[in-house]
């Protein structure tokens, strides 16, 4: 069983701003520190069936993320299945709060075994948590940024 990985910030913004902000996935890579490059593999770039390709850095490991998104409920739910060497689900949930938006991002992610499978997963738990933490405290910059600005 893979560990699953949850992390969350408040985002002093209202779930549709926030929302303008993470529906775009192409710009994900101006608040996600691992996404280096995000590639469309379908027509579509918002809503379910959008496929991509993210390439992913973290440390000296690199990799080409094949997602799918398989959930989109504007304002308040995104979820990708990771199809591609590292497999699982994750997912971005806006929750209504009274000074604004909590962000909630969970992903269960499966390493191949070659890889260190199951071990590797639980290796790599604390280091996600810690990289995908400070991709949420950048998200909350951009966010609040923009609305300072208006």
């Amino acid at each position: 069983m893979s560990p699953t990985v949850r992390v969350s910030v408040d985002i002093s913004a209202p779930p549709a701003t926030v929302w303008a902000c993470v529906e775009d996935i192409e710009t994900h890579t101006q608040w996600m520190q691992d996404a280096v490059a995000i590639r469309f593999t379908s027509s579509q770039r918002r809503g379910v069936g959008t496929t991509f390709d993210c390439d992913t850095r973290i440390g000296p490991f690199r990799l080409t993320d094949r997602m799918e998104v398989t959930d989109w409920r504007d304002g308040e739910a995104m979820a990708i299945r990771h199809v591609g060497l590292v497999t699982g689900e994750g997912r971005f949930d806006l929750v209504p709060i009274e000074t604004g938006t909590r962000f909630v991002w969970t992903e269960s992610l499966v390493f191949p075994r070659r890889q260190g499978g199951a071990m590797a997963a639980r290796v790599a738990a604390p280091i996600l948590r810690r990289v995908w933490r400070g991709n949420l405290l950048r998200l909350r910059e951009l966010v609040e940024g923009g609305v300072s600005q208006r």
